[in-house]
């Protein structure tokens, strides 16, 4: 009888949870503060770096566009990555990893769509677009983080 009623379980979240067509994949509509977004420019500026901004209050370089199909928020996204501080500090990288494109920060999932399979993206985000003002392992709160991104593949 457990394994009926766990068979059954599993059964209903497939069904009902696992229907990519009644999940919402598309972007979030945020935008980060126009403050963020001065001191964020001023750094670019500070820095020389070039880069296109995006409506939702963050900065980007493409440096490979990869494939045509680009990753909605439902994908499963196969990434490299470094991300580093505005001081050059590199806190986190992998050489691949696979993450729900849901599960990560406004930033990514507002910048990895940017490029298709095989592509690169630099980003340049704005705290309310990262970790905010809450402090996470070595990144300081409030804090303007630079990633350093290869997509990999994905699946949608």
């Amino acid at each position: 009888m457990k394994y009926l009623i766990i068979a059954l379980s599993l059964f209903l979240v497939v069904l009902t949870g696992c229907n990519k067509d009644k999940r919402d994949c598309s972007l979030p509509k945020l935008k980060a503060p126009a403050a963020e977004v001065a001191t964020l420019k001023k750094y670019l500026d500070d820095n020389s770096i070039t880069a296109i901004f995006d409506t939702s209050g963050f900065y980007y370089n493409i440096a490979e566009a990869g494939g045509a199909q680009k990753p909605d928020l439902c994908s499963i996204i196969q990434i490299g990555y470094k991300g580093t501080l505005t001081n050059g500090t590199v806190f986190d990288s992998q050489s691949s990893y696979a993450f729900y494109l849901s599960n990560l920060i406004y930033g990514w999932q507002l910048g990895v769509p940017k490029v298709g399979k095989g592509g690169r993206v630099t980003l340049y985000l704005p705290p309310s677009l990262a970790y905010g003002s809450n402090a996470t392992g070595t990144i300081p709160a409030n804090s303007i983080l630079i990633f350093d991104i290869s997509l990999q593949d994905f699946t949608n």
